[in-house]
């Protein structure tokens, strides 16, 4: 069963967190399911950069992003090369390595 490595965030897992999931779940619903309450403002329909992380590492393992998730990354703030939206990379049969961003563009948190 595949792992989600996140990274220490001062707010969401000052510790940092290892999440078993499996394999088409997204990086999203991993965090999720396990209280990492990463924002997802559009509730996971691609249409916002709230649950914006980056790969930090197996990247090469996500299945590539499409047109609409690349013009909402465009958005994003701090965007890298292996940016992506927690709500479209799904695991496949890799462990990932998972950062979240200090900031997104909400000024406010939507707190689901």
């Amino acid at each position: 069963m595949p792992q989600i490595i996140f990274l220490p965030h001062d707010e969401l897992c000052p510790d940092g967190a290892v999440v078993e999931c499996e394999n088409g779940e997204s990086v999203l619903d991993a965090a999720l399911r396990s209280g990492i309450d990463i924002e997802h403002a559009c509730e996971k329909s691609c249409a916002c950069t709230t649950c914006h992380v980056v790969i930090r590492e197996g990247f090469d393992s996500l299945e590539e992003s499409d047109e609409l998730e690349d013009d909402m990354l465009d958005k994003a703030w701090g965007l890298e090369p292996e940016s992506r939206l927690g709500c479209q990379a799904c695991v496949n049969n890799e462990d990932l390595v998972v950062e979240i961003p200090k900031y997104t563009i909400n000024m406010v948190s939507e707190n689901h």
